[in-house]
């Protein structure tokens, strides 16, 4: 962006941030344990889009941590170490940062990890205070924390508390919660009962606001970050007796005139 600005050039700017998961009490945890394992270890959770923690009542956590282990096991085998499918820490650097986060809260499942290869285990973490560092910055790896909230309106006051992020997630039955969510929040994009789908559609805009970043791409609206909406207006070369109105010297009768013709109308015209 700051290359860009030298120049004058319009920009996407995408950035990351935690992405909020918000579970219902209201829903099949296997479903929810599925989708939310499949998208947070994808890459070993080396998304920016992916599900950076989720919110759920004790209840739910209870029907949700073997729903975890169980997608976990069969996504990744006993050993998810040696699994084909699983990822290791694009760096020294970053999988110690995310070694370090392994401290926080309680190790519910996983916990493990290898320097040398740089592997660490999918990994859920419970009893997860807010201000640990695992809740403080994005995780960009394989750690799910997962805090309590007692409900609904306290886990959207839990997302609207932070920055708002780049992608947000919510898991109901019920259409109306998934649409409370929605409705209550800011984001750079939702998905309701999955996780970052709406990122592989061309026909949705990807992009961030807020601290999560400006503007989006993806199919046409790619194109449109760098095109100009230029306004343009054709007046008749005539009617100069009709325009006459705006010059001076003005009489109360003229400006009458003047703020009738500029009050807003609507009238048929053409971006170019």
């Amino acid at each position: 962006m700051t290359a860009a600005s030298k120049h004058l050039t319009p920009v996407t700017l995408e950035l990351g941030g935690k992405n909020p998961c918000y579970v219902d009490d209201d829903c099949d945890p296997q479903t929810v344990a599925n989708r939310v394992a499949f998208f947070r270890y994808f890459n070993a959770g080396q998304t920016c889009v992916a599900p950076d923690y989720v919110l759920c009542s004790p209840e739910t956590q209870e029907r949700l941590l073997p729903a975890l282990q169980n997608a976990i096991t069969r996504f990744y085998g006993e050993d998810p170490r040696s699994s084909p499918d699983l990822g290791r820490i694009i760096n020294e650097k970053h999988f110690q940062r995310l070694r370090g986060l392994l401290g926080c809260g309680r190790v519910a499942i996983g916990g493990q990890s290898d320097e040398s290869e740089r592997y660490i285990a999918p990994t859920v973490l419970v009893d997860v205070q807010d201000a640990e560092p695992v809740m403080q910055e994005e995780i960009f790896g394989p750690i799910l924390p997962i805090m309590n909230v007692r409900g609904l309106d306290e886990a959207i006051d839990v997302i609207n508390r932070r920055e708002k992020p780049l992608a947000l997630y919510a898991f109901s039955n019920r259409s109306q919660v998934v649409e409370q969510v929605l409705a209550r929040t800011s984001s750079g994009g939702f998905c309701g009962n999955d996780g970052f789908m709406h990122v592989t559609l061309n026909s949705l805009p990807f992009g961030g606001v807020g601290a999560s970043g400006m503007g989006s791409y993806h199919g046409k609206f790619s194109f449109d970050t760098f095109s100009h909406r230029r306004a343009c207006l054709l007046c008749p070369a005539g009617m100069e007796k009709i325009y006459s109105i705006r010059y001076p010297p003005y009489t109360p009768r003229s400006l009458r005139m003047m703020l009738m013709a500029l009050g807003t109308r609507g009238c048929s015209c053409t971006l170019l």
